[in-house]
């Protein structure tokens, strides 16, 4: 980069600052949440939202459990107006749900907005005029002096107008572009417009400090928060809110730096749409306090659900790597990853833990309406036996002996690797099964008896290259019976018999599944899996499909 000295400091940091929050480890209660999905994040869209997308995304807001929703700029268009008069004259508000609207400092809009707003229970009236040292020099070239006079002049025209309608709304202020503002006369702004409302705390106004544009690192926008709620004037009767922007990346840092310093309130939206970078991500910053113990009061336990609303209504895409929400968060491609989670999940359940402290996954995947199954476990040939195997065992009901999960994950790992993709948890079965299980296409099973005399003495029918033999032998057990028929009359060699078996909890609970494994005489254990209604059936199966893979070598 070539003109980093063309650029400079814009924002103005508190001087000494106190910092009481940097002594605070964690939020300890959600704040107030307003939406401002349907105003600042609709204004960005470059396809804003029709009335009845945007009615769709007031009902989902509503579901989710937002208690303010900012819900346009009335005076701004004949569209704004009309999607507030719908939800008015549609009774569309629940009485719990306040709207907040959106004005500048100028009657005819102030009397436009308290017109749109007639018949509403409850609303929250959001005035705002810029106050940065950039904005009074370059755009309205006014001193403090007049910045202070505009925001006056809009705060007593409120009065006027409530008293002349009869409106009982709160009342909102925000000094625009705070965080290019010196602390000192975003202050005495504020408390000017506190002097004309004089809020109670039965009637508390909101002091919004946006972070318009993103300027400085987190600690200074929390400094900044803190200066004020320190010196606020009626702050009994005030709720501090906070509108940070995302020009930095660091929008959720503003805002939890921001709360422990004293701010009540957050606007953001959904996904962290808004002008440029965006506006501060509210899935995120209350999934994170969710994460720590704390219950947001918002319910994303529907996330696929909400994701799928906001990219119809919205035309934006969720990011796959959206945290909590992308389709890819929860996902773990890697061995050890894979591994260390599917041994986390087993802890829980052998400990019956009460709390959630499973590895890489800072929250249950469920409680936002992801499967373990298909959204955590992702195979490719990145992956390692414990995820293969926990995908088997989850999905399918295949419990894998420990010492068969290395090989069946190299046999799904070459899968993926060779095709360039990820496979799905069939496309994984289809692999297990293809490889393992009944495998006759050397030497075929057709039938078998078995007679007990002092040992088990079996009789069993194959087909060797269309041709149908039987074989006799005895053994300790049925298992042992057959393996010493097939030693002893097709002179395979093998030794080291192991065998496992258990019943299918998934998909067909009247079947039982075998494995077994040999070891040829080239040393190379060997796995074969059996599938039947008949226990001893499967177990046979598996025999026959090891030694069929021990003639092609194991493959």
């Amino acid at each position: 980069m070539i003109n980093a000295n063309k650029y400079t400091r814009q924002f103005f940091p508190v001087a000494a600052p106190e910092r009481k929050w940097a002594k605070k480890t964690y939020i300890e209660k959600a704040p107030v949440w307003c939406s401002v999905d349907l105003r600042d994040g609709n204004q960005s869209l470059v396809i804003p939202m029709s009335l009845e997308e945007k009615l769709d995304f007031f009902k989902l807001l509503v579901d989710i459990g937002f208690k303010e929703i900012e819900v346009g700029f009335p005076a701004a268009s004949e569209t704004e107006y009309t999607f507030l008069r719908t939800l008015i004259e549609k009774k569309m508000i629940p009485d719990d749900v306040t709207v907040q609207v959106l004005t500048q400092s100028r009657e005819h809009i102030i009397r436009k907005t308290f017109e749109a707003l007639k018949g509403c229970k409850n609303a929250i009236v959001h005035l705002y005029n810029s106050t940065s040292l950039a904005q009074r020099e370059q755009v309205f070239r006014k001193s403090k002096e007049e910045i202070i006079r505009i925001a006056v002049e809009g705060a007593e025209l409120f009065e006027k107008i409530a008293a002349e309608t009869g409106a009982h709304y709160r009342y909102e202020y925000s000094p625009e572009s705070f965080t290019g503002t010196e602390p000192e006369f975003a202050l005495e702004i504020c408390n000017a417009v506190l002097d004309v409302w004089k809020p109670t705390p039965d009637r508390k106004a909101i002091i919004n400090l946006p972070a318009t544009v993103e300027l400085s690192s987190p600690h200074v926008y929390a400094d900044q928060v803190e200066y004020i709620c320190d010196n606020l004037k009626y702050r009994e009767a005030v709720e501090v809110s906070l509108h940070p922007h995302n020009d930095r990346g660091c929008a959720v840092a503003d805002a939890e730096l921001g709360i422990l310093a004293g701010a009540d309130r957050i606007e953001g939206t959904l996904f962290g749409n808004g002008e440029r970078t965006g506006n501060v991500d509210i899935i995120t910053l209350a999934l994170n306090m969710y994460a720590q113990g704390v219950e947001p009061g918002l319910d994303f336990t529907d996330m696929p659900k909400i994701t799928e609303l906001y990219e119809r209504v919205t035309r934006m895409h969720v990011y796959e790597r959206q945290p909590y929400a992308g389709k890819l968060v929860f996902a773990a491609f890697s061995g050890s990853h894979q591994d260390a989670i599917a041994k986390g999940m087993k802890w829980r359940e052998e400990k019956n833990c009460d709390t959630w402290t499973v590895p890489y996954l800072p929250i249950d995947p469920k409680d936002v309406g992801r499967e373990y199954e298909t959204d955590v476990i992702r195979i490719n040939s990145q992956s390692g036996k414990g995820g293969i195997g926990y995908l088997l065992e989850h999905s399918f009901g295949y419990v894998l002996p420990a010492a068969m999960r290395e090989e069946v994950g190299y046999a799904v790992k070459s899968v993926s690797d060779h095709a360039h993709a990820e496979l799905s948890p069939e496309q994984v079965l289809g692999v297990f099964t293809d490889t393992y299980v009944n495998i006759n296409n050397h030497i075929r099973l057709i039938d078998y008896h078995f007679v007990r005399t002092p040992e088990i003495h079996v009789i069993v029918s194959v087909e060797i290259d269309g041709e149908q033999k039987e074989l006799t032998a005895t053994g300790n057990g049925r298992l042992d019976a057959v393996s010493n028929a097939v030693k002893k009359q097709l002179g395979i060699a093998f030794s080291d018999l192991t065998y496992e078996e258990h019943a299918l909890t998934k998909g067909s609970s009247s079947k039982a599944i075998s494995y077994v494994s040999i070891v040829p005489e080239n040393g190379k254990r060997v796995w074969g899996a059996g599938i039947h209604d008949d226990i001893i059936a499967s177990s046979i199966n598996a025999l026959f499909s090891a030694i069929n893979r021990s003639i092609e070598g194991g493959k």
